[in-house]
Parts: structure tokens; C-alpha cells; sequence
């Protein structure tokens, strides 16, 4: 299987199954000398891990999975610094219940992506997923916080915000990044959280599950972020947000809603800050990025999550025998899943997000004078 790699200098490679022994990662292109936190690592990763709840609030959106999520680096770091050598680590799984999954050897669950991995390669691990489960971005997490560490190091400036907009159709009314983990669905308002909180338990006892909206913002970075045909920054980013399983659509800026705007309104007006030193834009509705490079401004996207396809409600789905005839038949999935990954994507996206730029950011390094 092909596609376990992304980045070019900053590049980062996974590997694992939800039910394997472990998850783990290789990250190439780490400079020499940079301080890596492994506490803080570990922090990332205690975010998106299953069982837990940001806030310490009851959290109807997560999985009863059980996972301490401990990361072990086995080579490249010593002393605390990277030593400009591959950085290798394993996450180890330690709350696999593979029988919830026994009745999926030859079904296929509806939203999953279970009939297009058979169909790809004839075979599959019905496993949790296997390769295909949200599982697999643990590993993301860790290497975005490293990301993070390379990107601090030498612009302490840059800060990379996510959290959820919308979830289970209620949007929030304010954005106080204060509150965002003071609640269960990672949401910069409490209120609002509380509701999407609500509807998500509604969801759940009726065996049904929800989307959702994941907004990111990105302060302080530099501009010239970018290159200016196949890699673009927006492209580069929308490869990586889109690479995460659940996600089904991204836009920056004003978006789609640009579609309906005329140029006068959907031009970011620029002008000259008091002494002259740089330029400000009075809008954002590029998303901070113009011709594919990084501007200066804010950059901000969001993306769609769609709904969770685990659910407990019974559904028509196919089934193959040992001749390799499909036939109809109903499913009711068994085993522990989240209703909303709203909260748990939150990190994800800050993870890729970050590799994205620190690639891009050693990019430039390698490119100019």
C-alpha cells in the first residue's frame, strides 16, 4: 500500500491498524539541535485520545474505547534534542475488542470504508477498520506536535487554532478561544457547546450519530509560505486536512460564499500601516493566502466533518460469500464508536496543519539566501 507519506523535507510516514499491536510514525527532515518536548507531545496526544473529555464534562461524543495513548520514541532524539536523524516512535494499542467485530469478516458497513478497500485489494482487516480507522491519526498528532516545536523554534510567533464552529446542526454565537477546552465539543462558547452537547446525547441514545464544522486559524505566520504552481499552500493544506478520514470538504476564507460576491466585495482592500513597514488588509476573505502563498494575513479554512457511519441503528448493506457473490442483507454494528468527531478531530487538524507549514517553512529555508 502506497500514500503512507506526506511532506518533502518535513516528511512524515505512518503505519498500523486500529487492532494491531501498535500504531507508530518516522519523521525525516527534523533539524538537528531542535528541543522536542516529549511532554508536550504526550499533552497532543491526551487531546484526541478515545475515553476521555475536554473540559471534564460528561461527553456524549466519544467512544468508550480506552486508550493511555503513550508514546515511546525509539531513535532520534537524544537528551532532548533532535538529532537530525529519523525520528521513530510506536503508540501501542492496549484496548482492542476484536470480537465486536466478527460479523464484519464478509459485510460491509454502510459509510465505511470497508467495500472500497476489498475491492482495491481483494482482502481486508475487518478489524476496526484497520488502516482505515481514525485510530490511525494518533500518530498525526504526534507528528504535528513536533511540527509545532520545529515551526516555535524559529517563529515563536506562529499559532495554530482549531476548534469546532457547528456540531449536530447548532453553530456557536461567540468565539472565546478561552472556553475552547472548557467544554466537551471543543467549542470557543461554552452555551452553544452545551446544546451541540445535548442534541449529540439525543443522537446517542437513538443509536444515530452527527457532523459537523471545524474552523482553523493560523496567526503569525510569515508570508511567502507557498509555491507557486502544484503546491500551493491551500493545496498543500487541503491535501492534508482532506487525508483525514472523516473530513468531505474544506474552504478558505469566505469560501463558497465568494461564489456569490462581486470582485469589489470579495477583494481583501489593502493599505500601508502608519510608518510604512508593512501591508494590512481591511478583510480576509482569501483566507490569508493569495496565488497559493501565504500573504501575511490570518489564514483561516474550515472543514466539514461528516457524520460518524457507526451507528447503532439497523441498516441495509452486502454481504459476499465464499464464491464471491454479493448478496442484500441488514447489519446492526456492535462495539464502542464515538456519535460526534468533532472534538476529536479538533487536534488533528492542528496536527496537519502543522506539519503542512513546517514543511513549506523548511522549504523556504532551503530556498533563499
Amino acid at each position: 500500500m502506497s500514500g503512507n507519506t506526506f511532506g518533502k523535507i518535513f516528511k512524515i510516514t505512518t503505519f498500523g491498524e486500529s487492532h494491531g499491536s501498535a500504531l507508530g510514525g518516522i519523521i525525516d527532515g527534523v533539524p538537528a539541535g531542535i528541543k522536542i518536548d516529549q511532554t508536550k507531545i504526550q499533552a497532543a496526544l491526551d487531546r484526541r485520545k478515545p475515553g476521555q473529555s475536554a473540559g471534564g464534562q460528561a461527553n456524549a461524543s466519544v467512544t468508550a474505547r480506552k486508550e493511555s495513548d503513550k508514546i515511546e520514541i525509539l531513535s532520534g532524539v537524544f537528551e532532548e534534542k533532535s538529532e537530525g536523524t529519523s525520528i521513530g516512535f510506536i503508540i501501542r494499542n492496549e484496548s482492542q475488542h476484536s470480537k465486536d467485530y466478527s460479523n464484519l469478516a464478509n459485510t460491509f458497513r454502510p459509510g465505511h470504508a470497508d467495500l472500497s478497500y476489498f475491492l482495491k485489494y481483494g482482502f481486508r482487516d475487518y478489524r476496526g477498520g484497520g488502516r482505515s480507522s481514525g485510530r490511525e491519526t494518533a500518530v498525526r498528532v504526534a507528528a504535528g506536535e513536533v511540527a509545532r516545536q520545529v515551526l516555535e523554534h524559529f517563529c515563536p510567533q506562529i499559532k495554530i487554532t482549531a476548534y469546532t464552529q457547528r456540531a449536530a446542526g447548532i453553530s456557536i454565537q461567540k468565539t472565546d478561544f478561552s472556553q475552547i477546552e472548557q467544554n466537551a465539543l471543543r467549542a470557543p462558547d461554552n452555551y452553544a457547546a452545551a446544546k451541540m452537547n445535548e442534541k449529540i446525547e439525543e443522537l446517542r441514545k437513538n443509536g444515530d450519530s452527527a457532523g459537523g464544522i471545524i474552523a482553523c486559524r493560523v496567526t503569525g505566520l510569515p508570508a511567502g509560505l507557498g509555491e507557486c504552481v502544484f503546491d500551493k499552500l491551500d493545496a498543500l493544506l487541503a491535501h492534508a486536512i482532506l487525508s483525514i478520514g472523516a473530513v468531505k470538504g474544506i474552504e478558505f476564507g469566505a469560501g463558497f460564499e465568494a461564489a456569490d460576491l462581486t470582485g469589489s466585495t470579495n477583494n481583501d482592500i489593502m493599505r500601508a500601516n502608519s510608518d510604512g513597514s508593512k501591508v494590512e488588509f481591511l478583510t480576509n476573505n482569501a483566507g490569508g493566502i493569495l496565488g497559493g502563498i501565504s500573504n501575511g494575513n490570518e489564514i483561516f479554512f474550515r472543514v466539514a466533518v461528516k457524520p460518524v457511519p457507526s451507528i447503532f441503528k439497523e441498516q441495509q448493506t452486502v454481504s459476499i460469500d465464499e464464491n464471491g457473490k454479493f448478496h442484500n442483507e441488514n447489519l446492526k454494528i456492535e462495539g464502542r464508536h464515538d456519535v460526534c468527531l468533532c472534538p476529536r478531530i479538533v487536534p488533528v487538524i492542528e496536527a496537519m496543519t502543522a506539519v503542512t507549514l513546517c514543511d513549506l517553512f523548511l522549504q523556504n529555508q532551503a530556498g533563499r539566501i
